[in-house]
């Protein structure tokens, strides 16, 4: 299940500070079994009941990278959308993600440079009202200009 706004693109000609997309999906087990064949990262953690249960999370849990793709998901289709050219991510993570959690992504604009089309976004991963996970994104946004 996806839940998320509009797509498209906000010029930085539009952005504002305080603006804000987000996305919700369940993270399902087909999710952690396509990523880890991508990402090659097979940790038994994420694949692997019984070994799983017996770590610090008592159980499966997502890829941490999983999750923040979502982060990326909101940046590259939502705000500032397609064209948007990522410059640098902080991310601390703070809880597991279970397989069968709606994760909410959210980003929010909190610093722009209109001269050098740069905008500051603050990002966070929600489950049921908890952050998940934290950061801070550096995006090169679109603009009118170039179009």
């Amino acid at each position: 299940m996806l839940d998320n706004q509009p797509r498209g693109t906000i010029v930085i000609e539009d952005i504002e500070i305080g603006m804000m997309r987000y996305l919700q999906k369940v993270v399902t087990d087909r999710d952690i079994e396509m990523f880890a064949e991508v990402s090659t990262d097979r940790n038994p953690v994420h694949l692997d009941d019984d070994y799983a249960r017996d770590t610090i999370f008592e159980g499966r849990i997502a890829h941490g990278m999983l999750t923040a793709g979502l982060i990326s998901a909101v940046i590259g289709e939502q705000l500032p959308g397609h064209g948007t050219v990522y410059m640098g991510q902080s991310l601390k993570f703070l809880g597991p993600v279970r397989p069968g959690d709606m994760v909410r992504a959210e980003v929010e604009v909190i610093g722009i440079d209109h001269g050098k089309r740069r905008v500051q976004l603050d990002c966070r991963c929600l489950v049921n009202g908890k952050r998940v996970l934290i950061g801070e994104a550096t995006v090169l946004a679109p603009s009118r200009k170039f179009d």
